[in-house]
């Protein structure tokens, strides 16, 4: 069942895209900008967010992210171009993302600032945790990007599988913003900009990866060891870190691991 339907609307928006790749890239981008943005909306009607729902969104998130790392990218890139060039991009990833982690400041829920020092004074808060967020977000954009340019429809498992895990990581993001800056516009605002800057990622990505095909090896691998980067070095650290729901955030972590195995195993 599942799986007709995922080739159903491969097909719808391939049709509906006059067979465009690029204009697939837009539509499964605006999927995905769409559900950070009503992630980021919840913070119009909550004035809390239990801790407990903060580790289980992230945890989830993490679980998704560790297993579209692999199915959706890694594995495949090896399958079509053997091990080195996407063992290069996964090398690539993770000092990309570990250079942009040194360089642009940011703060963490839990473990606080991170980036240079001398920028600490000069940045509010509010500004810091919304660069944490673009971290997050671009290699996701990214991975559905790539993966699209790969396979139609490994490309839109991604895009589900990060549009769902998207609504509660919006949410985790504004609702705080929202309690901190005693108002709730500005932090929706803040989560629909991430989320269509993760849209732009998705577009730029199908884009260089279409019209530099040879290189999309090194895109899987790249897109691949940046989501693997982030989920190890920055969301499950963040998530363990409370040590108050381990087994909640345990839970959290393969519900969202089960979820992207059950849209992956759609196309096998």
């Amino acid at each position: 069942m599942l799986e007709g339907f995922i080739e159903g609307l491969a097909k719808y928006l391939l049709n509906l895209s006059g067979g465009s790749l690029i204009w697939v890239s837009f539509y499964a981008g605006l999927f995905v900008a769409l559900m950070t943005s009503l992630g980021a909306m919840v913070a119009l009607f909550a004035k809390k967010l239990p801790a407990e729902g903060v580790d289980f969104s992230l945890s989830f998130a993490a679980g998704v992210m560790i297993v579209a790392s692999f199915t959706s990218l890694i594995l495949p890139g090896i399958e079509s171009a053997g091990f080195p060039p996407v063992a290069l991009g996964i090398a690539l990833g993770v000092l990309l993302i570990y250079a942009v982690d040194r360089l642009l400041p940011h703060e963490h829920l839990v473990r606080g600032y991170e980036g240079p020092k001398g920028m600490k004074e000069k940045l509010r808060k509010v500004w810091l945790l919304v660069f944490a967020l673009i971290i997050h977000n671009l290699p996701e954009g990214l991975a559905v990007g790539t993966s699209l340019v790969y396979n139609l429809e490994v490309g839109l498992v991604t895009a589900i599988a990060i549009g769902i895990q998207d609504f509660p990581e919006g949410t985790v993001v504004s609702l705080p913003l929202a309690v901190i800056q005693k108002k709730s516009l500005g932090p929706v605002l803040i989560g629909v900009l991430s989320g269509l800057a993760e849209m732009v990622m998705v577009i730029l990505g199908a884009v260089f990866f279409t019209s530099f095909a040879w290189t999309l090896p090194y895109g899987l691998g790249l897109a691949g060891g940046a989501m693997l980067y982030v989920t190890v070095k920055e969301m499950i650290p963040e998530i363990y870190k409370g040590e108050k729901s381990e087994t909640l955030v345990t839970l959290g972590f393969f519900a969202g691991f089960y979820v992207m195995l059950l849209l992956d195993s759609a196309l096998g």
